[in-house]
Protein backbone atom coordinates (compact mmCIF):
# COMPACT_ATOMS: atom_id res chain seq x y z
CA UNK A 1 0.00 0.00 0.00
CA UNK A 2 1.44 3.38 -1.10
CA UNK A 3 1.32 6.83 1.07
CA UNK A 4 -1.61 9.37 -0.37
CA UNK A 5 0.95 12.21 -1.58
CA UNK A 6 -1.42 14.60 -0.81
CA UNK A 7 -1.55 13.32 2.86
CA UNK A 8 2.11 12.53 3.28
CA UNK A 9 3.40 16.09 2.29
CA UNK A 10 1.27 17.68 4.67
CA UNK A 11 3.59 20.07 6.64
CA UNK A 12 3.77 23.07 8.24
CA UNK A 13 7.46 24.92 9.32
CA UNK A 14 6.55 26.73 12.61
CA UNK A 15 8.26 29.67 12.96
CA UNK A 16 6.37 31.78 15.42
CA UNK A 17 8.13 31.57 18.81
CA UNK A 18 10.63 30.10 21.03
CA UNK A 19 10.53 28.05 24.43
CA UNK A 20 13.40 29.07 26.47
CA UNK A 21 14.35 27.38 29.94
CA UNK A 22 15.05 31.33 31.22
CA UNK A 23 11.80 32.36 30.20
CA UNK A 24 9.69 29.85 31.66
CA UNK A 25 8.25 29.62 35.62
CA UNK A 26 9.59 27.42 37.83
CA UNK A 27 6.12 26.02 38.54
CA UNK A 28 4.05 23.82 35.61
CA UNK A 29 1.22 24.79 36.60
CA UNK A 30 1.52 28.80 36.88
CA UNK A 31 3.57 27.98 33.37
CA UNK A 32 0.29 26.49 32.11
CA UNK A 33 -1.53 29.31 33.54
CA UNK A 34 0.42 31.56 31.61
CA UNK A 35 0.22 29.87 28.56
CA UNK A 36 -3.77 29.20 29.01
CA UNK A 37 -3.86 33.05 28.77
CA UNK A 38 -2.42 33.61 25.84
CA UNK A 39 -4.67 30.96 23.81
CA UNK A 40 -7.75 33.23 25.91
CA UNK A 41 -5.73 35.82 23.99
CA UNK A 42 -5.29 34.79 20.70
CA UNK A 43 -8.88 33.77 20.16
CA UNK A 44 -8.40 30.11 20.08
CA UNK A 45 -12.15 28.67 19.77
CA UNK A 46 -12.23 26.17 22.83
CA UNK A 47 -8.13 26.34 24.33
CA UNK A 48 -9.62 24.14 27.12
CA UNK A 49 -10.63 21.21 24.80
CA UNK A 50 -8.14 19.12 25.85
CA UNK A 51 -7.35 15.05 24.75
CA UNK A 52 -7.88 13.00 27.71
CA UNK A 53 -6.28 9.49 27.18
CA UNK A 54 -7.02 6.82 29.72
CA UNK A 55 -6.47 2.63 30.06
CA UNK A 56 -8.36 -0.40 31.01
CA UNK A 57 -6.35 -2.39 33.45
CA UNK A 58 -5.50 -4.83 30.77
CA UNK A 59 -3.85 -1.57 29.28
CA UNK A 60 -6.00 -0.98 26.44
CA UNK A 61 -6.15 2.58 25.80
CA UNK A 62 -8.58 4.70 24.50
CA UNK A 63 -8.88 9.22 23.77
CA UNK A 64 -11.38 11.60 23.21
CA UNK A 65 -11.82 15.05 23.85
CA UNK A 66 -12.97 16.55 26.75
CA UNK A 67 -12.90 20.11 28.21
CA UNK A 68 -10.66 21.67 31.38
CA UNK A 69 -13.20 22.88 33.85
CA UNK A 70 -10.44 24.02 36.62
CA UNK A 71 -6.92 23.80 37.80
CA UNK A 72 -5.03 24.82 40.33
CA UNK A 73 -1.67 23.61 42.26
CA UNK A 74 -3.64 20.45 43.03
CA UNK A 75 -4.19 19.64 38.96
CA UNK A 76 -6.63 19.82 36.22
CA UNK A 77 -10.21 19.14 36.25
CA UNK A 78 -12.83 17.63 34.14
CA UNK A 79 -16.21 16.40 34.56
CA UNK A 80 -18.71 13.19 32.99
CA UNK A 81 -20.40 10.31 33.51
CA UNK A 82 -18.87 8.16 36.08
CA UNK A 83 -20.35 5.04 34.45
CA UNK A 84 -19.11 5.99 30.81
CA UNK A 85 -15.88 3.87 29.20
CA UNK A 86 -13.66 6.85 30.47
CA UNK A 87 -15.09 6.41 33.81
CA UNK A 88 -15.26 2.78 33.83
CA UNK A 89 -11.37 3.08 32.81
CA UNK A 90 -10.28 5.40 35.85
CA UNK A 91 -11.88 2.99 38.13
CA UNK A 92 -9.74 0.11 37.17
CA UNK A 93 -6.74 2.33 36.35
CA UNK A 94 -6.37 6.00 37.78
CA UNK A 95 -4.25 7.17 35.55
CA UNK A 96 -4.22 9.77 32.79
CA UNK A 97 -2.32 11.44 29.97
CA UNK A 98 -3.82 15.42 28.87
CA UNK A 99 -2.97 16.53 25.58
CA UNK A 100 -4.03 20.24 24.69
CA UNK A 101 -3.38 21.66 21.41
CA UNK A 102 -3.21 25.02 20.23
CA UNK A 103 -2.76 25.80 16.84
CA UNK A 104 -2.39 29.30 16.14
CA UNK A 105 0.02 29.77 18.36
CA UNK A 106 2.34 26.06 17.62
CA UNK A 107 1.96 25.03 21.11
CA UNK A 108 1.31 21.71 22.69
CA UNK A 109 1.15 20.94 26.47
CA UNK A 110 0.89 16.75 27.69
CA UNK A 111 0.60 15.80 31.22
CA UNK A 112 1.02 12.93 32.65
CA UNK A 113 -0.84 11.79 36.20
CA UNK A 114 -2.89 10.04 39.04
CA UNK A 115 -6.52 10.44 39.19
CA UNK A 116 -9.10 11.28 41.70
CA UNK A 117 -12.22 12.20 41.83
CA UNK A 118 -13.31 15.78 43.40
CA UNK A 119 -15.25 16.49 46.38
CA UNK A 120 -19.03 16.24 46.43
CA UNK A 121 -19.39 20.01 46.80
CA UNK A 122 -17.05 20.97 43.92
CA UNK A 123 -19.03 18.72 41.82
CA UNK A 124 -22.59 20.07 43.11
CA UNK A 125 -21.19 23.78 43.02
CA UNK A 126 -20.06 23.28 39.47
CA UNK A 127 -23.39 21.05 38.13
CA UNK A 128 -25.68 24.18 39.26
CA UNK A 129 -23.29 26.54 37.66
CA UNK A 130 -24.20 24.46 34.29
CA UNK A 131 -26.76 26.04 31.86
CA UNK A 132 -30.19 23.56 32.67
CA UNK A 133 -30.62 22.08 29.25
CA UNK A 134 -26.50 20.78 29.89
CA UNK A 135 -28.32 19.62 33.46
CA UNK A 136 -30.89 17.95 32.10
CA UNK A 137 -28.59 16.59 29.40
CA UNK A 138 -26.56 14.71 32.02
CA UNK A 139 -29.67 12.98 33.13
CA UNK A 140 -30.59 12.33 29.45
CA UNK A 141 -27.30 10.52 28.75
CA UNK A 142 -26.20 7.23 29.41
CA UNK A 143 -23.13 8.03 28.12
CA UNK A 144 -20.94 4.99 26.24
CA UNK A 145 -24.70 2.98 26.49
CA UNK A 146 -25.87 2.00 23.07
CA UNK A 147 -29.49 3.62 22.15
CA UNK A 148 -31.45 2.08 18.84
CA UNK A 149 -31.74 5.99 17.70
CA UNK A 150 -31.40 9.43 18.48
CA UNK A 151 -35.52 10.11 18.98
CA UNK A 152 -34.75 7.75 22.41
CA UNK A 153 -32.26 10.59 23.69
CA UNK A 154 -34.78 13.53 22.58
CA UNK A 155 -37.68 12.01 24.00
CA UNK A 156 -36.26 11.05 27.67
CA UNK A 157 -34.51 14.65 27.74
CA UNK A 158 -38.34 15.90 26.11
CA UNK A 159 -39.76 13.96 29.71
CA UNK A 160 -37.33 15.54 31.99
CA UNK A 161 -37.94 18.89 30.91
CA UNK A 162 -41.23 18.42 31.73
CA UNK A 163 -40.62 16.51 35.10
CA UNK A 164 -37.73 19.18 36.51
CA UNK A 165 -40.12 22.36 35.32
CA UNK A 166 -40.03 24.78 38.18
CA UNK A 167 -37.79 23.49 39.99
CA UNK A 168 -34.49 22.27 40.84
CA UNK A 169 -32.62 19.52 38.82
CA UNK A 170 -31.09 17.41 41.29
CA UNK A 171 -27.04 16.46 40.22
CA UNK A 172 -27.30 12.84 38.92
CA UNK A 173 -25.46 10.21 41.19
CA UNK A 174 -23.79 8.91 38.02
CA UNK A 175 -22.14 12.29 37.12
CA UNK A 176 -19.22 14.04 38.95
CA UNK A 177 -15.95 15.37 38.39
CA UNK A 178 -12.24 14.54 38.65
CA UNK A 179 -8.80 15.54 38.91
CA UNK A 180 -6.18 14.85 37.16
CA UNK A 181 -2.91 15.12 39.84
CA UNK A 182 0.23 15.87 37.56
CA UNK A 183 3.87 14.32 37.98
CA UNK A 184 4.58 14.94 34.62
CA UNK A 185 4.29 18.01 32.08
CA UNK A 186 6.03 18.74 29.04
CA UNK A 187 5.23 22.12 26.94
CA UNK A 188 6.54 21.93 23.05
CA UNK A 189 6.97 24.77 21.16
CA UNK A 190 7.03 24.36 17.26
CA UNK A 191 9.92 25.57 16.08
CA UNK A 192 11.64 25.55 12.67
CA UNK A 193 12.76 22.44 10.95
CA UNK A 194 11.23 20.29 13.39
CA UNK A 195 13.93 21.29 15.63
CA UNK A 196 11.12 21.92 18.41
CA UNK A 197 11.68 23.47 22.17
CA UNK A 198 10.42 20.43 24.64
CA UNK A 199 10.63 21.54 28.33
CA UNK A 200 10.00 18.79 30.42
CA UNK A 201 8.90 18.91 34.24
CA UNK A 202 9.15 16.58 36.38
CA UNK A 203 8.08 15.88 40.01
CA UNK A 204 10.21 15.05 42.23
CA UNK A 205 9.99 14.98 46.43
CA UNK A 206 7.53 17.46 45.45
CA UNK A 207 10.05 19.68 43.70
CA UNK A 208 9.64 20.42 39.52
CA UNK A 209 12.86 19.03 37.85
CA UNK A 210 12.88 21.01 34.44
CA UNK A 211 14.62 19.71 31.77
CA UNK A 212 14.98 20.22 28.40
CA UNK A 213 14.31 17.09 25.87
CA UNK A 214 15.36 16.58 22.35
CA UNK A 215 12.13 16.96 19.54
Amino acid sequence: MTNDPSIADLRLNYTRQQLNEANVDPNPIQQFQHWFTQALDANIIEPNAMTLATASKKGVPSARIVLLKGVDERGFVFYTNYESRKGQELAENPQAVLVFWWDVLERQVRIEGTVEKVSDQETEDYFHSRPRTSQLGAWASNQSRIISNREVLEQYWEELTRQYQDQEIPRPPHWGGYRVVPHTIEFWQGRPSRLHDRLHYQLDNDNWLLKRLSP
